[in-house]
């Protein structure tokens, strides 16, 4: 570079080093989908949202259930000899935890068994409507079909 008027070049400082964001002046990098796009949802989301539409649903029909808290858990708690759950069943897909002092009672959803358990999304939602309405039964001592009368049909 010709510097004819004498003055002594300027070297690059902080802000001109960084005029491009990457190597290729193309910019940063955005998310591969935007946040409205299915793909950007978790599978762990899904399911939460999987859990609280079969919940509402229940709630609406069962008054109940109002003050009960439902609750997803990726997997079972392993219980020792002898204890509630420690049968030879097998794992198990959900869970009822009744109220102690400052907790109501809940329902629990084991999202890993479940989805070992689906083969595809509308499976996924059968299964996980039919273990809450399992659990919503024994929380309040009803039959299955008493909570949902379209339980075991589909």
């Amino acid at each position: 570079m010709d510097n004819s008027s004498g003055v002594p070049p300027v070297p690059p400082g902080p802000a001109d080093r960084h005029r491009h964001r990457d190597r290729h002046g193309r910019g940063m990098r955005g998310p591969v989908a935007p946040p409205q796009v299915p793909l950007a949802i978790s599978r762990a989301d899904t399911f939460d949202s999987l859990v609280h539409d079969s919940a509402e649903r229940l709630r609406r029909r069962l008054p109940q259930l109002a003050g009960v808290d439902f609750e997803v858990q990726e997997v079972p708690w392993l219980a020792r000899e002898g204890e509630p759950g420690s049968g030879t069943d097998g794992v198990p897909l959900g869970g009822v935890q009744r109220a102690r002092p400052g907790r109501p009672d809940r329902i629990v959803v084991y999202r890993r068994p479940v989805e070992l358990r689906s083969r595809d999304r509308d499976e996924r939602a059968q299964l996980v409507h039919e273990v809450v309405v399992e659990q919503a039964a024994e929380l309040l001592g009803l039959a299955p079909e008493s909570v949902d009368p379209r339980y075991g049909q589909d």
